[in-house]
């Protein structure tokens, strides 16, 4: 292929990408409130953990402006297009990246994107379970004088920062395993340093939570520490295997 004949398949692939992209979004435009009720959900849910008394105020959303029901309704059906549409612009990228590749390094990405799919899936479903814990716990910090007015769109966005986190979390594990393949990362240093690993886990998961509650912490750090264990018992036997074949040459 010539330098143009790649720019115009690049283009193409970036039309079809956006093209599903805009589809998408004007489909989940339709299903708005179904999604505005399962992101508002675990606001809800905190709300009922707390369980307010007759005097006292409860947290309420809020839209601050006249247009902000609009604007965060696009947002919200852009960000489920740009979801739903996953399959199509990876697909697309996957298409045009492909033919560069060698076939065990086509065979090796097909195994990352099968096993990094489930992974971050699970991280966005375990925050998603620990976000009314968390927001009730932060909530609780409220003085009784005090109504505490949350933002819609400043929800939303603690919403997918809490889910995102939880995600790329989950796929630290994976990540170790690939440094391995490559010789960068071996088994030995992981057994080494495996104390130290566990104590920057649970450092990243008080930091990470919403709300830095031992339970919410833990919720989040003994899986990524379960995922490193087995990616520490990928690596030794990766590392095994690597040298019975030195040993053989």
């Amino acid at each position: 292929m010539t330098l143009r004949e790649h720019i115009i398949e690049l283009r193409n692939r970036l039309l079809i990408s956006v093209l599903a992209i805009v589809v998408c979004t004007v489909g989940a435009w339709f299903i708005y409130h179904r999604a505005f009720i399962f992101l508002t959900d675990p606001f809800y849910e905190s709300v009922r953990q707390l369980n307010p008394g007759a005097g006292e105020t409860k947290p309420i959303l809020t839209l601050a402006g006249v247009g902000d029901a609009l604007t965060f309704q696009i947002k919200v059906s852009a960000l489920i297009g740009l979801v739903l549409s996953g399959p199509i612009w990876l697909y697309q990228l996957w298409a045009f990246i492909a033919p560069g590749l060698h076939r065990s390094e086509k065979k090796w990405a097909i195994l990352f994107a099968a096993i990094a799919a489930p992974l971050f899936a699970g991280g966005m479903a375990v925050a998603y379970w620990t976000l009314p814990k968390g927001i009730a716990i932060l909530i609780s910090f409220t003085p009784d004088a005090v109504q505490n007015l949350v933002e819609v769109p400043h929800y939303l966005d603690f919403v997918i920062r809490t889910m995102l986190v939880f995600g790329i979390a989950f796929l630290i594990p994976l990540v170790v395993v690939l440094l391995n393949m490559v010789g960068l990362v071996p088994a030995s240093a992981l057994s080494k340093f495996r104390p130290y690993i566990i104590l920057v886990i649970f450092v990243f998961a008080a930091v990470a939570t919403p709300s830095g509650d031992p339970f919410t912490m833990c919720l989040l750090a003994i899986p990524m520490c379960l995922l490193f264990f087995v990616a520490e018992v990928i690596c030794r036997i990766n590392d095994r295997r690597r040298s019975r074949k030195t040993e053989e040459v």
